[in-house]
């Protein structure tokens, strides 16, 4: 079955061309455009979709606000920005606001086809300029005040300390490093299905719910480089 997608831009010829190559993939099925949030959520009472590309910049109701309110209203629907902004504080805003991806539109089409299985997958697909950015976002930020963080140099400690396998260790390593989910069967030698059902299983133990999460995991726990 098709994934249900909606495309939320106000830029015509992007949108009509977007649209088009698209419908060439028999993997995703097209509901309907809009032109602003606005439209985007009047459209949706009728049709909803599984997964939203979603500009930032609109006339109208922008994308950033648009996600917020669809996450409040149809929680299960998935938000993949797809816009040229990578600058930090759009990231950012994005992430909270609580888009699951966020892709540049440079990206091929067929990345963009990958980019929403792997987020019907529970991935969440970044382009890697946003991925080491979101990174560095990461490193910024400050521990939370609520609970003293434990420095962890290795990844046994891990491993016992959240009960997670190796093989989950090595996984979040290179989740963190912005490695997409085809990416990593192909240097682990795993299936996607088998990628994919690691990372439920990390997510579920570490109780986190997204890449920026793990991100911020496996920096903090001294899994990644800076």
């Amino acid at each position: 079955m098709p994934t249900k997608i909606a495309l939320v831009d106000d830029n015509f010829r992007l949108i009509d061309a977007l649209a088009q190559n698209l419908r060439q993939f028999e993997e995703v099925e097209l509901l309907f455009m809009a032109s602003d949030g606005a439209e985007a959520l009047a459209l949706m009472q009728e049709n909803l979709p599984d997964i939203v590309l979603m500009d930032i910049e609109m006339d109208g109701m922008d994308g950033i606000t648009t996600t917020q309110e669809i996450k409040k209203l149809y929680p299960s629907v998935k938000i993949i920005i797809l816009t040229v902004y990578a600058e930090d504080d759009k990231i950012f805003q994005a992430i909270q606001a609580g888009a699951t991806g966020y892709l540049l539109k440079d990206e091929k089409y067929a990345r963009i086809v990958d980019a929403i299985e792997s987020t019907m997958a529970g991935d969440s697909p970044m382009s890697p300029i946003i991925a080491r950015r979101t990174l560095q976002l990461i490193r910024l930020m400050p521990a939370p005040n609520t609970a003293p963080q434990k420095t962890i140099n290795y990844d046994q400690t891990v491993q016992d300390d959240f009960n997670l396998t190796k093989r989950e260790v090595e996984i979040l390593k290179l989740i963190a490093e912005g490695t997409q989910y085809n990416q990593i069967a192909e240097k682990l030698f795993l299936s996607s299905k088998t990628v994919s059902k690691h990372v439920q299983n990390i997510y579920e133990k570490l109780q986190i719910h997204s890449r920026a999460e793990a991100m911020q995991f496996a920096y903090r726990q001294k899994l990644v480089k800076e």
